[in-house]
């Protein structure tokens, strides 16, 4: 226990310092974000995820401190029971081998179902920002803050959720069913036209007017500012001298709709991260790194939205062999390398339709 918080608290650590570096000294200043700039990032985050499975591949043990053969034995027990039978008590080596292979394709695994499912975040994402009139070059200093607490969300997430599947393992059926319906749901519904985020009549804008002063103006930057009404109702910056009062600006509101937004998706890409891997630091990984990716892929998919029609369907396939996948293990088990191979193949064909099948809608 004492390894694994000792490796949590440094992977923590690594991450808040990438995150600061790039708030504070990378975009430190507010800019509309080019598709390059974004296709540029969109491969260092992807790169940065991939040097991390090489990580877990040569010494994914590291995680839970496994120096014994007794430890892996306990370990793969509780994380990874498809591989006990494979272990050999006279091949330690051997063994560990084989767990941080199953451990890293699981994590890749989980990154790519996280990845995908995020795309429908993204749209509901932009229509946030244009709903409530944000200015481009602010989309990234709001994205910073909306990541910041989507890492901090998952994190209570994953490990409650994953304490309770560790003392009611029938709690997966529920994930499993919960996933199929979403997955059917979406695709029945996926020709319906996206209605526009109603940022103003939100119920959580709604319960803040209530308790909170809201500007309906921006002041540039800020998320909170002093100011005060004038006679015709207009709200302008002012000193405490001055009968300033503290008001919350669009761009916190923003911020608030957006962390709101991530918490509904968590709902699907959770339980669907839990089918790959058992164990909470590889579902945490694996999230907090499609998470740190998803600012630029922003950006990327704000300019080619229109592409992947066909990704839709290709996330409600994901959905409902996900939680296929966990409605049937107790009776057909899918490996993890078969997993991967299957949501790799799911992704490609959405993709490859989307850019090679035209659109006869476009066409008429």
């Amino acid at each position: 226990m004492t390894t694994e918080l000792i490796f949590f608290v440094c992977f923590i650590a690594f991450i808040v310092g990438i995150l600061l570096l790039d708030m504070l000294v990378i975009d430190k200043e507010a800019h509309e974000v080019s598709m390059k700039e974004a296709g540029i990032w969109t491969a260092v985050w992807i790169t940065l995820a991939l040097v991390f499975s090489v990580f877990l591949w040569f010494c994914g043990d590291m995680v839970h401190g496994i120096e014994t053969y007794d430890q892996l034995v306990a370990v793969c027990t509780k994380y990874a029971g498809d591989i006990v039978p494979k272990l050999n008590p006279n091949d330690f080596e051997g063994g560990l081998a084989l767990y941080r292979e199953e451990m890293t394709i699981a994590y890749i695994t989980g990154y790519l179902i996280e990845k995908t499912l995020s795309v429908d975040n993204l749209f509901v994402m932009m229509m946030i920002f244009t709903s409530m009139n944000v200015s481009k070059k602010e989309y990234q200093h709001v994205l910073n803050w909306g990541i910041l607490g989507a890492i901090v969300m998952r994190f209570i997430f994953i490990f409650i959720g994953a304490a309770i599947i560790a003392r009611f393992k029938w709690v997966l059926i529920i994930f499993g069913l919960f996933l199929v319906y979403s997955g059917v749901k979406m695709f029945l519904e996926r020709n319906k036209k996206e209605e526009e985020a109603d940022a103003a009549n939100h119920p959580l804008v709604k319960v803040l007017s209530k308790f909170c002063r809201i500007s309906h103006n921006f002041f540039g930057g800020k998320f909170f500012v002093r100011a005060k009404r004038t006679a015709d109702n207009q709200i302008i910056e002012a000193d405490k001298a001055s009968g300033g009062k503290w008001f919350i600006t669009p761009l916190f509101v923003t911020v608030l709709l957006i962390e709101f937004c991530d918490l509904v998706f968590a709902f699907d890409s959770i339980p669907a991260i839990f089918s790959v891997s058992l164990d909470p630091y590889v579902v945490f990984f694996s999230n907090i790194f499609a998470i740190l990716g998803l600012r630029a892929m922003f950006f990327l998919l704000a300019g080619m939205a229109d592409r992947f029609r066909y990704l839709k369907i290709g996330v409600c396939i994901l959905l409902v062999f996900i939680g296929a996948k966990l409605l049937i293990n107790e009776y057909i088990h899918i490996d993890a390398v078969m997993s991967l191979v299957f949501i790799i193949g799911v992704i490609a064909t959405s993709i490859g339709c989307s850019l090679f099948v035209k659109d006869k809608k476009a066409e008429a």
